[in-house]
């Protein structure tokens, strides 16, 4: 494996740059699509090779479980480091699958409290909720619903509710929480991907944004809904799944859309600043992908051979 199983841990700083060029430059529906496969594959996979140096750290605990010869020279020599790397891998690991459930479970938490929080009132797609706290959110689940009170519409016009409502079915129809939920969950695997996890989490308002724009027919108009919703809105009274993902700055939301329509073009030029960025995140995405696969087949074939028969 030598040296390879350790760069799946650092590339993902090559995807820095992307992480803050796509929301400049790109339109946020590919952004988001593009900065999320990239966490996601990422985040796979230094978890990977953080298990393959897990492995090779445990076998050489004593009285472990493992097979004698997986604590060989040879199985050994396969990581650098490996007195240091594996035994650190250990706990590195448990951290990381701790962290990582922890966010799964708080997701599924705060889903089933704002279901909670929604019932005996009709099933319909739009629950108005009689409360002096203004706020509103989009709650996936088997019936998409969206939750809104009374006071966040009394500070609204009927222009900027209808923005309103646009924006928070574009999420729902985009089913922007699970890219939320992957850059949350990517962050927790690797720390060096949370550029990437603030970026989505502002890209994801910003393509909500743009298909409430269309659907409106005036970028004006969500642009003064999301400026006076931000003025009086102070959050919703328990952790709902809108607070578990917070909406992106408003101010930029706000300028984004006074300013042009953004091209939907897929993939940046070549030869551009956002472009190089992207190929470089590319490029890093491909080589930590190669790096892990290398790294298990040959610590699996290393231990099929120290594995007495």
């Amino acid at each position: 494996m030598g040296v390879f199983v350790f760069l799946p841990l650092v590339l993902p700083l090559t995807a820095w740059p992307i992480a803050r060029l796509a929301e400049q430059h790109l339109h946020p529906r590919t952004a988001t699509w593009l900065l999320t496969g990239v966490a996601g594959v990422f985040a796979v996979c230094s978890t990977l090779c953080l298990a393959l140096l897990m492995v090779v750290g445990t076998a050489q605990l004593p009285g472990n479980p493992l097979p004698d010869g997986w604590s060989d020279p040879e199985v050994r020599e396969a990581v650098p480091y490996d007195e240091v790397a594996g035994r650190a891998a250990i706990p590195a690991l448990i951290a990381v699958l701790a962290a990582c459930t922890r966010t799964a479970w708080r997701h599924h938490r705060v889903r089933r409290r704002a279901e909670c929080a929604l019932a005996g009132l009709p099933a319909t797609p739009v629950a108005v909720l009689p409360d002096k706290i203004p706020y509103a959110y989009a709650l996936p689940g088997r019936r998409d619903r969206i939750v809104v009170t009374t006071a966040m519409l009394a500070g609204l016009n009927a222009a900027e509710r209808r923005a309103l409502f646009a924006h928070e079915r574009a999420h729902l129809a985009g089913r922007h929480h699970r890219f939320l939920l992957t850059v949350q969950l990517a962050a927790r695997a690797n720390p060096f991907l949370r550029p990437l996890r603030t970026a989505v989490l502002y890209t994801a308002e910003r393509w909500a944004d743009e298909d409430a724009a269309t659907r409106v027919g005036s970028r004006r108009t969500v642009a003064r809904a999301i400026g006076k919703s931000a003025l009086v809105s102070r959050g919703a009274p328990i952790a709902t799944l809108a607070g578990f993902a917070a909406a992106g700055p408003v101010p930029r939301r706000v300028a984004a859309l006074l300013g042009p329509t953004p091209t939907g073009r897929t993939w940046p030029p070549v030869f551009t600043t956002v472009g190089l960025a992207a190929w470089a995140a590319a490029a890093g995405t491909t080589v930590s992908a190669l790096s892990s696969a290398n790294s298990a087949v040959t610590l699996f074939f290393i231990l099929h051979a120290a594995t007495p028969m």
